[in-house]
Parts: C-alpha cells; structure tokens; sequence
C-alpha cells in the first residue's frame, strides 16, 4: 500500500504546507479549495516552537517574518480607554500572548500557496461530495469536476471538515463546544491602538480586541462572546453580523466604534470556538490534519503551530514506509503533542471572558503580576507546549 496520489481538501495552513513535503517527495498532490482563490485576510496566527523548526526547514521563515505583523506586545484596556495591564512582546522570550511572528492567517496561506503553487495541483471552487474506498484506493466525487481517483484522501479543512464528516459521521460526535462564538474582521485605523494589541473585557463574558493590521490603513478587529449553543446559519453573514451587534450593544471604550466597523467589513468571519477530540486520525485511506483532526481553538495560540507540524509528521511518515505503517506511526508521533496543546490556558474560558464586572478587575489585577511568580510560570507553560515534541529528521532538506 504505497502512496503515489494524494488528494487534500483545504487550501488553508496544513493542506498546503503537506503538499510541499509530499511533492518534494515525489508524490502527485491535488488539492481542492471550497473557495474560488486563497483567502485573504483573516485573523492573526501564531507560529511558536516546533513550528518554527518546521518553517525553517521548508525554507520558508524568511518570507513569513517579511509578512509578519509589527507589535509591542497586547495590553488589556479598562472602559474609560486606560491601560489596566500589558505584556510586550519580547516577554518570555517571544514566546508570550502575543508571539514574536504572528501573521494573518490570509498571508501565510499566500506564502504556501505560492511556495506549491508549479508543483501542486489546485482545484478551486469546488469540494468533495462523497469518498468510495476499496482495497486500491479511493474514488472521490466533487461538486463541479468528474471523479478521480487517489491513493489517500486528507482533510485539512478546518473544524467542519467535509472530509471527516464523511469519514467519521456528523460534527457534533467529533467536537467539544467550549461556549464561545467570535467574529474577526478588517476596520480602518481610526482608533489609535499605537502598535499595541488591545483588548477590552466588558461583563456578560464579551471580548472586544483590535491590533494592527499588516497594511497602513487598517486595524484587525474581533469581537467574542460567551453563550448557550446558538441556531444560526454558517453562511447568513448578515444575520451573524447582526446577532454580534445586539451581543455588544451598550459596550464601552471602542466598542460602538468596532461594530460599526464590523457592519460595513467585507471580510468578516463568523464561528463558534470548539475543540475536535477524535480518538483515531485515520480510516482506511482517509486521514486527516491540522483543525480537521484536533483544532485546539484560538484560546491555545497553537493551533497554526499544530497543523504544521502535523503536515510535517504526516508527510515524512508517508514518504518513510507503507500506509498502514504511516498512519499509525503519524498518531504515535503526534498524539501527546496535540494532547498536550489542547489544554487550555489557565482558567480557560472564564479568564478570557469573564462574566462579572468584579472577576474582569480581579483579571485586570492578575495581569498585572503576570511577569511576576507564580504568574510568569503559568504563562510560560502555557506556550512552552509549542516546543514540547522532538521532530523527526525525515531528510527532507530545505529548498
């Protein structure tokens, strides 16, 4: 059972950054992208520890720190617009809340995309229907192009994978709710954030940040907030913008100011916060990557962190033996770390979005000693997971 083709749904982080491993290796990679091109925009991701390595051993570290967000660090702002706390960005050796390389989600999917873009084939604008696997491989249908053939099937497309729901039933046996929906989008630069990420806790467990944009002009803004599961469309962006505009009505500090901004957003994103916990990665000749197979929700800081070097582990252990072997070798590797990074950060959602105005000025209090015992520790262990595996040397030497 070698691998020859290899079909991956998502043009995103993991399914690109497994392309280049596998083509290098002379596997036929196709990849196929629900969007009509790679999206830009998006929210800003993290690259910290083994990530980096992984980055660097793809020759590619360079082009993302060109393409990386310049910031002081992220500080926590009370109502009437003045500072309660920060963290700068050298804190804990680049490695705190905010990462020393922290890229749009939108451009680092660009700089992949364009690092595979002569050696892999993209199909964009469409998505896979329906997987018939036999001994030999895999026949995949598709909304708009006619049925081909693969050796392996990988779904790296996000936290509502199309390919794990065919493979391994509905999302809602798959994922983990954490009570949290969020939105993110582009505001312009009316709000002088003077190179800080700033966020603002107001009670009812309502999240309100913004940071600077890559590009003069432009601020990338989010709003979050606690609730019971929600009925909503996924693809109703007006309602969802509504329903965030109810959520933060009578905000303080900037916040009327960010959702106007968000009404008028164009690229506005909308979802629940949701950890996928599946007990296997793989069936027969499907497996999946990145926040298909274990998304550890923003709150981690690691979820880019993780699905590249799961696209690392997976493309090395498939080029090292049979298939079979290389899936169950892929879990050996890689379960512990994604355990690990998983875990939430100290008090979880409840320190991220705390509901009463008295436990946001305990938190507001709290950070204050963040870079202080026993604070710094806890911290420090948070992000110390980004490094807590040792990376096979699968000889596959950089570009």
């Amino acid at each position: 059972m070698t691998t020859r083709s290899v079909l991956i749904s998502g043009a995103g982080i993991a399914g690109p950054a497994l392309a280049s491993w596998l083509t290098r290796r002379g596997i036929a990679v196709t990849v196929v992208e629900r969007a009509p091109a790679p999206r830009p925009g998006g929210q800003a991701v993290d690259l910290r520890g083994a990530a980096r390595t992984v980055a660097e051993r793809m020759g590619l570290l360079s082009e993302i720190r060109a393409v990386s967000l310049q910031q002081k660090g992220i500080a926590w702002v009370r109502a009437d617009g003045s500072i309660a706390a920060r963290m700068p960005v050298d804190a804990f050796g680049g490695e705190g809340i905010v990462s020393e390389i922290e890229v749009l989600r939108g451009d680092l999917a660009d700089v992949l995309h364009r690092a595979t873009a002569a050696t892999t084939e993209y199909l964009f604008g469409d998505s896979i229907t329906g997987l018939d696997e036999d001994g030999d491989g895999v026949t995949v249908t598709f909304e708009h192009a006619p049925p081909r053939r693969f050796d392996l099937v990988v779904g790296a497309d996000g936290s509502h994978s199309v390919v794990r729901a065919l493979a391994f039933g509905p999302e809602a046996g798959c994922t983990r709710p954490l009570g949290l929906y969020g939105c993110w989008f582009t505001a312009p630069a009316d709000l002088d954030v003077d190179g800080w990420f700033l966020m603002h806790n107001l009670p009812g467990g309502r999240v309100a940040a913004v940071r600077p944009g890559r590009l003069p002009g432009e601020l990338k803004a989010g709003l979050t907030f606690r609730s019971e599961p929600l009925d909503h469309d996924r693809y109703d962006v007006a309602a969802q913008k509504e329903l965030v505009a109810e959520r933060f009505a009578g905000g303080g500090w900037a916040v009327p100011q960010l959702v106007a901004a968000m009404r008028e957003a164009a690229d506005f994103g909308f979802d629940s916060h949701a950890q996928v916990q599946l007990e296997a990665w793989s069936r027969g000749r499907v497996v999946l990557v990145g926040d298909a197979a274990w998304s550890p929700t923003p709150l981690t800081g690691l979820g880019t962190s993780l699905a590249l070097v799961g696209a690392y582990v997976l493309a090395g252990e498939l080029a090292a033996g049979d298939l079979p072997t290389a899936l169950r070798r892929y879990e050996e590797v890689l379960r512990s770390y994604v355990t690990t990074a998983q875990k939430l950060p100290p008090g979880g959602v409840n320190a991220f979005a705390p509901t009463r105005a008295l436990d946001i000025r305990l938190r507001q209090a709290s950070m204050r000693l963040m870079l202080r015992r026993p604070f710094k520790q806890l911290i420090a262990a948070q992000f110390d997971k980004a490094g807590d595996i040792e990376l096979p040397d699968y000889a596959l030497q950089p570009v």
